[in-house]
Order: C-alpha cells, then structure tokens, then sequence
C-alpha cells in the first residue's frame, strides 16, 4: 500500500512539473506587450513610389530623407534628399512629372482624417536648390503642372498658382470662405465618403486647372467642444450634411492659364446631386465628369468641352437600390482616349466592362458569380488589366491579369489566402502582399507573370512572437441561420488548452457593415488582444451577417433601407446556434465593435436581451439620422422617404429593452461619429432607468489613440470583459 502511495505521490510531482513546464515554456499576453512594447505589430512596406522608368522606387524615411532603390536588386542607388540639418519633418512628398523637382510638405496640420495644411518647399534635384512654395501662409493640396513650370494649391478656400520661373503668385479664385465657399479642396463629407481631398486638376498640357466649387453656406452647422486643457474650451462649428439635409452645391470650373478666363461647366440644372469624380481625359479641351443623383441609384458619365463649357451623356446606369461608391478607378481611359474601363454590378457581381469614348459598349472583360474586389491597374501598351478578385472564395483574395478583351486570363499570385498587389510604373514589377488567418504579412517582389525576385518582408519575428506566447489557430465555420436562406461565414479562436468537456464564455466581435467583411482568410484585427482573451479562458468568434462583402448585389443590398435589421437578427442566431454547442456556456455571451461594429453590438444586446449577457460599443452610430449624407442616404434612402427604416433600427428605440451589461465608448472629438450618438443614447437609457457604463476620451477622434490612449481603452474593455462575463 506504501508503495503505490509513493508511486501515486511520484506521479503527481511529475504532473505537476509537466504542467508547470507547460506553462513556463509560454508567455502570457499582456496588454503593455501589445500596446506599449508593440510586441504583435505587423512589420509591412509601405509608402513606395515608382520612378517613371519603372526600375527604381524612392520612400520616405525617418521623416527625413528621400532614397532612391533599385526594384531588381533592393540597392540604394542614391539619397535624393535629406532634411538632416532641417528644422522640418516631412509629411509627404510629390515628383514633378519630368522627376526634376520634389514638392515637399512640411510642418503640417491635420484638420480631419485626411486633409492638412502645411508648409511646401520645391527642390530642384540638379541644382540642389530649395525654395519655399509661399511665404504667405500654409497651404493645402499643392500639385504640379505637368510640365513642372507651376504649382497650384489652396490656401483659405481660394485657389493659387505660383509661377516657378517668374516667382510670382496668382489668385485665380476670390470668393473663398470657410463654412461658405471652398474652391480646389472638398467639403468634409466629399472628404470622409467619396475619399478625396485635393478638387483640382491641371490639364494635360499644363495650362488649364479644373476644379470644384463647394457652395455649403446652406449645409447646417455641427458644434464640437476642443476641450485642450485650456480655460475656455474652443467650439469648432463646420459645415456637416446629415442624412437628409442640405448638402453643399458643387459645380465645376477651368480656368485657363493663358487668357486667365474660368469657363463654367454644364453638369445640369439640378443642384441636389453629386460630383464625386472628375477626370481629364487625353485631350486638353475634354473633361470627363461623374454625375450621381442624391440616391445615388442613377449614374451618369458626362463628357465636357472645356472650351465651350457643354458637356454630353456617354454613360448611363441606373440601380433599383443604389450603385457602389464610387472608386478613382471607375473610369479608367486606354488606347489613346478612344476606351474606357468602368466596372459594374450589372450582371449581380461586380465586374469590369470596355466601352468606347462615345459610350458604346464593347465587351465584358471578367465576368462569373464572384466579385472583383480591387482594379489594380491597366497597361494600355499591353492591353492588360491586372486586378484583385474573390473568385476562389469569398474568405480568399487572388491577383489576377486579363487582356482587355476578356482573353488571356492569369493568377499571379501562387499563395492561397489574401494577397493584394502594387505594381511599378509600366508594370515590370509588382510587390505582392500575402497573408492568411493564422500567418502575418509577407511581403515579396515578383516581375510581371509572377516570378519571384525576393523577400522584402516575412514578419519572422512576429511569427516567432505568436509561437512564444503560443497563439491559438483560427478556425473557419459556416453557420446555417433560421432566418436566412444563406450561410454565413465565421471564424473561432479556442483557448490552446481547448478541453470539450468544459463550458466557455464567448465574446463574438463583428463589424457588419454594408459590404465589409472581418471572416477573411488574413491576419485578423485585434488578433493578439483576442489571442490574449483566449489565454484567459474565452472563446473569441467573428460572424459576417447578411450585407457584408465578396458575396455579389443581392446578398450585400439585401439590408438596403433597413441597416441593422438583418444584421442584427443574423448575430442574435448565430449567437443562438454557437451557444447550443456543448462547451459554450449559453449565460456567458458577449459581443464588442466600433463605429458600425459598435451600432450592431448595442442593437444586439437590447434586441438579443435573452442571448447575449454584455456588449461593449465603441462610437457607435446609435440613430442613422445623426450620421452624414452621403453614406446613410446611400444604404437608407432619404429619411423623409423611409422614417421607419431610420427609426426602427435606430438604438433610441430600443433602450426599455436593455439586460445585460453595457459599456458605451467615444472620443470626444469625433468629427465622423459624432459623441453626440453615445451622449443621446445615455440620455435615453437614463430616461429609462437603465444602468450601464460609460468612458469618454477627451478631444480623441474616431480611431481613438495617441499617447496611451489605446492601452488605457483596451485597459477599461478588458477590465469590463472579465467583471461582466
């Protein structure tokens, strides 16, 4: 009997050192590991530039200096600039066509998500020479002529020229004032939705600009408190068009350099519409415009003589929902200016279609039941199209080429999973950008038909990172929900030591918006903070509901006019179907996301009361009445049109419905998603005698970070996570 007790005794020391040496061989993720020692970032390659030739790129580094590398061998061939004995960073930087001078952005302010003003300095690279653009203040959108003889920009919503040569500057606007009249810039929903800041456009010969007009004098004002410790916090006022009320009035102007005369284009006698592209086509007298009414569910591609100022329809496409927004790739010309490449979701799926310059149609270059998710580039030498499609699946993303006619189709990338790709001017080289679910960024350069040349990026170190801390696999699942007629696509991280036999809690994560998509085969967001929720004993799952992305019209639109509906009632069962497996604990199941991803996981906690038990919202749109024009008129319609689609699925409605625990996020200078949403859902949830939590950050916008910001916010959801579930 002694002896199997001291056998029995044996086994357990044994098991107990197995166990501890299981657990020392890993390490524990932490938040200060993520977000201070930013032990799980990416490494990637970014801010590329192709020369003209095509052989060589230049990047910025350190803020610093311009280099020049060879795409073949990865050399540095030369410095091209260097700001080392400056009293400046650089922000960004411009070639002049010819590649003789550098227009270099200094010293800048940002004013949103992506304009700024700065201070611009011209570099003759020849003579090493260094001039100021101005001395008369900042300015904005600074951009050569193409013969690298003048420089335009904004500067107090006017437009100037200044002439390299003779040093002299001209206004060629006079009417600019802020919240009334920008000239060459967009307005901050033009900005934020159609993702275009510079509204100016020198002519191929150089000696015409084309430009926008915004008139937003009648576009309501929005009040945002800056609080930057100051005595007396600044009120921001600026022009913000929610759905719908009145957007800004755009029209269309070239001024012509030589007879210093602006000709107004004809877009139409209505006013209620949108501009969202215009674009010189190969001649210096032809302007091709994009025209879209308010619904935009009517598109319409206008050519223009600038000389005369009349334009003429050459393409028209009509949407019983609405039509896509509009990419800078919509209409992309070849042969001269004889053709045209536009893509379209005609045919159900989102395909790339050849028309001629007077709107005839030649043929249909892709086409099959998948989408084409990114139109890389055209080589009109070649007469090939190299795009970016989800033809394998809807999870996976392939590089493809095809001949303008549809023939001659190839895959150029060879890994399954996500790859996207950058080409060099002349397309002799591409940088492909690889990843799947469980493997980060690498980064690889290949000549035009896929050859490997070598590795730029393999992120060993965050691979070897992710095996130290022992992260978990990704796995996909389907999920067949009763109300839908599809299967939705999912992903799950189990903790490592995965026993089921055990109940866990699970925490779902989504983003849900229309035509997005988080169940991809990639390096996933917030992977090592989830990795980290994992070690502590939750199960982490990602749903993509109806309307989400890569799955053709009829499964994207089918929200249409009813956002958070569907979406909605797809998390609330998939929740419902995961909670029904038997090592899910069905009383421990919560949901988190931000900015639409924060609307569904508040709108499923108040209509899935009995299913889920907490959620946390980081700024949520929580009416889609309080959210800009052009985005919710597109999915909703006008609200005069729809009041129900707004006010049903709207979070106001539902607050006496509230149960479980909340946390209710946003910066307080947001100027996308206004706090105003979270600020009028805690009033109605108090009107209601409904508890829940609340974290603002002070003067933060919509991204929420700078300084310790983001490890303070995950600090708070992680704290809320493991007291509430």
């Amino acid at each position: 009997m002694r002896i199997i007790t001291n056998i029995l005794i044996a086994l357990l020391v044994l098991f107990k050192s197995l166990t501890c040496f299981s657990q020392e061989q890993y390490k524990e993720i932490t938040l200060e590991e993520i977000h201070t020692n930013s032990a799980f970032s990416e490494s990637t390659v970014s801010g590329l530039r192709s020369m003209n030739d095509g052989e060589y790129f230049t990047t910025l580094e350190e803020d610093r200096k311009i280099v020049k590398y060879s795409y073949e061998t990865g050399e540095i061939i030369e410095v091209l600039f260097n700001t080392l004995e400056a009293d400046f960073d650089i922000e960004d930087y411009e070639f002049s066509a010819d590649e003789s001078k550098i227009l270099l952005a200094v010293n800048a302010h940002y004013i949103y998500r992506r304009s700024y003003e700065a201070d611009h300095y011209i570099y003759d690279i020849a003579s090493k020479k260094l001039i100021e653009l101005s001395e008369n203040g900042k300015q904005k959108y600074a951009a050569f002529s193409p013969n690298a003889l003048k420089v335009a920009f904004v500067r107090n919503n006017n437009i100037f020229i200044r002439d390299l040569k003779t040093n002299e500057e001209e206004q060629i606007t006079e009417d600019g004032k802020f919240n009334s009249i920008i000239n060459g810039g967009t307005d901050w929903v033009y900005e934020e939705e159609f993702v275009f800041t510079r509204a100016f456009f020198w002519s191929p010969e150089g000696n015409k600009i084309a430009y926008y007009k915004f008139d937003e004098s009648e576009v309501p004002v929005f009040n945002m408190t800056k609080y930057n410790e100051d005595l007396y916090p600044e009120n921001y006022a600026f022009k913000y068009p929610k759905a719908g009320e009145k957007n800004s009035i755009v029209s269309i102007h070239v001024f012509d350099c030589k007879t210093n005369n602006t000709k107004t284009i004809d877009i139409g006698t209505e006013t209620d519409q949108y501009i969202p592209r215009i674009k010189w086509t190969n001649s210096n007298s032809q302007l091709a415009i994009i025209r879209e009414n308010r619904l935009q569910n009517h598109i319409e591609i206008l050519l223009a003589n600038t000389e005369d100022g009349k334009s003429n329809v050459i393409y028209e496409e009509k949407n019983k929902r609405y039509i896509e927004r509009i990419e800078d790739w919509y209409m992309t010309l070849t042969d001269g200016g004889k053709y045209f490449v536009i893509n379209s979701e005609k045919d159900g799926w989102n395909h790339l279609y050849l028309y001629d310059i007077e709107g005839n149609f030649v043929n249909q270059i892709t086409k099959g039941n998948w989408d084409v998710t990114k139109f890389i580039g055209l080589d009109s030498n070649t007469k090939t199209i190299f795009y970016q499609s989800a033809e394998e699946s809807p999870l996976k993303r392939a590089v493809y080429s095809i001949k303008l006619d549809g023939s001659k189709k190839k895959k150029l990338s060879t890994k399954t999973g996500t790859n996207k790709a950058n080409f060099s001017n002349g397309f002799k080289y591409y940088i492909n950008y690889y990843s799947n679910a469980n493997t980060p960024k690498y980064i690889s350069l290949h000549n035009r038909n896929g050859k490997l040349i070598r590795v730029l990026e393999d992120n060993s170190e965050l691979k070897a990172a992710a095996k130290a801390f022992n992260f978990s696999k990704i796995e996909f699942l389907t999920i067949n929900t009763p109300s839908s007629d599809w299967d939705l696509n999912a992903y799950m991280i189990k903790p490592n030591d995965f026993n089921p036999e055990k109940k866990y809690p699970m925490l779902m994560f989504q983003y849900s918006g229309p035509g997005s998509q988080r169940v991809t085969d990639a390096w996933p967001r917030n992977f090592s903070w989830h990795q980290m929720l994992t070690q502590k004993g939750y199960i982490v799952v990602c749903v993509d509901n109806r309307g989400t992305g890569a799955r053709g019209e009829e499964f994207r639109k089918l929200t249409y006019g009813e956002l958070g509906k569907y979406e909605t009632i797809d998390q609330i069962e998939a929740a419902e179907y995961l909670s029904s497996l038997d090592y899910i604990d069905e009383n421990r199941t919560g949901i988190w996301g931000w900015s639409y991803g924060g609307f569904m996981s508040t709108s499923c906690l108040l209509l899935g009361a009995d299913v889920f038990e907490m959620a946390i919202a980081v700024a949520p749109v929580t009416s889609y009445r309080f959210y800009d024009s052009i985005y919710t008129e597109l999915y909703m319609g006008m609200p005069k049109d729809n009041a129900d689609g707004y006010d049903n699925n709207a979070l106001l409605t539902h607050v006496d419905k509230l149960k479980g625990k909340l946390l209710l996020v946003h910066g307080t200078g947001d100027d996308n998603v206004h706090v105003q949403n979270s600020i009028e859902l805690a009033r109605k949830l108090t009107e209601a005698n409904k508890q829940f939590e609340m974290q603002f950050y002070i003067d933060k916008a919509h991204s929420i970070r700078g300084k310790n910001t983001r490890l303070h916010l995950f600090t708070r959801m992680t704290n809320f996570i493991l007291e509430n579930l």
